[in-house]
């Protein structure tokens, strides 16, 4: 059986309005990682990942960079629980 981990991250700087949201889900979607991602009040991204540790890792190099236009200052990551069949985005928080 494979380790799967999930993580709750929280990513600041620049990641509105710039198509972080949905450039997560094509990569999350890319490296069979499962999940979701919103936009949150305070201007930041939210996302529930959940993959092995290697597509987790992939994922995070990803995230610290984003698309193109995003300007990513801080992903903070933290242990979380869930198990999901896709990855999707959910609507604002």
């Amino acid at each position: 059986m494979t380790e799967r981990l999930t993580h709750r991250l929280r990513i600041t700087g620049r990641v509105q309005g710039v198509g972080y949201r949905y450039s997560m889900m094509a990569e999350a979607g890319r490296l069979g990682v499962t999940g979701w991602v919103r936009n949150c009040r305070d201007g930041s991204v939210e996302a529930l990942v959940s993959g092995s540790p290697d597509q987790i890792d992939a994922l995070l190099v990803w995230a610290r960079r984003g698309p193109p236009a995003a300007l990513v200052e801080d992903v903070a990551v933290a242990p979380d629980a869930g198990e999901f069949a896709s990855f999707n985005a959910l609507p604002d928080a």
